[in-house]
């Protein structure tokens, strides 16, 4: 089978994929303690770290809050850099470097440590991308988004830090069901979170563009959070001609080459309703082309076990014309989402 995780375009993320990276890249772990999330500040990053050289890419997001409360009452820049946190084991790897969890030794507050390696960042020209990524989700504040305290950098490395999602991935908890899927309760609540942070990220013209059970994250309670920025967009009425994301999520107006608005992140959210519930996506095939054109002519099954009402939905959700997908709003009142109220 085509496999699922073949991307379009270049991307800036972390996964869980294994992959290669030199020994030395590798910030070098101690011991975890025990956990205390009760803290009443967030890390928050400075413009540039005291050994930021003059060729580093300026990543600087507008209006970035860099201060930290005092007992008197005025306020200091605090320089954040790798020996403010202790570093534990990787969470994952990706093209672009590595993500570990990590501990700000001060607050005792466990995060995500987001480390990318410039050298990588420069020859694949995504700095741009980086830079972006950055600048939408430091100010993304959302319960099912995930959050981004901030960053800093030195001379090899930039380094995002991220909220910590202790269940890991959508994918890896999709893989752990039996028969590989979710029962219908439980992807309708993973819908509709979904829904609620795309009604606010497109409130604030943002385009994920890449939604994915391996761009999900699982809170601590298991409650869906939106992770990987590194596709989207963030343009009023922006129409967009970039074919990115993922093969088997691409929506009908990006493979035939047309512009794509807020509507592609509908698509994909029908896409992965589908997956969820089935297993695997819609128009997966061992050839990309021939995923195109399923694509485009809507070509998909549906097996028996799932609903009238869950059929409903998808079949509202993955059309082909963008102006005809059920708007998000509707989506979370839709009779399947209603019925599975908790």
């Amino acid at each position: 089978m085509f496999s699922r995780n073949a991307m379009v375009g270049v991307k800036p993320a972390m996964s869980d994929e294994k992959g290669s990276t030199k020994k030395d890249h590798h910030p070098q772990p101690v011991p975890l303690g025990t956990r205390n999330l009760n803290v009443k500040k967030d890390p928050i990053m400075p413009k540039e770290s005291p050994d930021s050289t003059t060729n580093d890419v300026k990543l600087e997001p507008k209006n970035l809050k860099t201060e930290e409360a005092t007992g008197s009452g005025s306020s200091q820049k605090k320089a954040w850099s790798l020996s403010n946190f202790d570093i534990g084991r990787m969470l994952g790897r990706g093209k672009f470097g590595n993500v570990y969890m990590a501990r700000e030794k001060e607050s005792k507050f466990v995060v995500a440590l987001k480390v990318l390696f410039k050298k990588q960042v420069f020859a694949d020209n995504v700095e741009h991308q980086v830079r972006r990524e950055i600048e939408i989700q430091s100010h993304l504040r959302h319960p099912h988004i995930l959050r981004l305290y901030g960053y800093f950098h030195d001379n090899e490395r930039i380094y995002l830090i991220l909220e910590y999602a202790p269940e890991g991935t959508l994918f890896k908890e999709l893989t752990k069901q039996p028969n590989r899927r979710f029962p219908e309760k439980q992807t309708s609540i993973y819908i509709k979170s979904l829904a609620s942070a795309l009604i606010y990220l497109h409130e604030k013209e943002v385009i994920h563009r890449d939604i994915k059970p391996e761009n999900l994250l699982l809170g601590h309670k298991g409650e869906l959070k939106i992770a990987d920025f590194g596709w989207s967009v963030q343009e009023p009425n922006s129409r967009r001609h970039t074919l990115c994301g993922t093969v088997d999520y691409l929506s009908p107006e990006m493979v035939s080459g047309k512009t794509h608005t807020k509507s592609v992140d509908i698509w994909c959210l029908g896409v992965l309703m589908y997956e969820l519930l089935v297993g695997y996506a819609p128009f997966v095939d061992r050839e990309i082309k021939e995923t195109y054109k399923k694509i485009l002519k809507l070509d998909y099954k549906l097996p028996d076990y799932v609903s009238k009402a869950a059929a409903h939905l998808l079949g509202k959700l993955l059309v082909v014309n963008p102006e005809e997908r059920l708007p998000l709003e509707r989506v979370m009142i839709h009779p399947w989402i209603n019925a599975h109220k908790n």
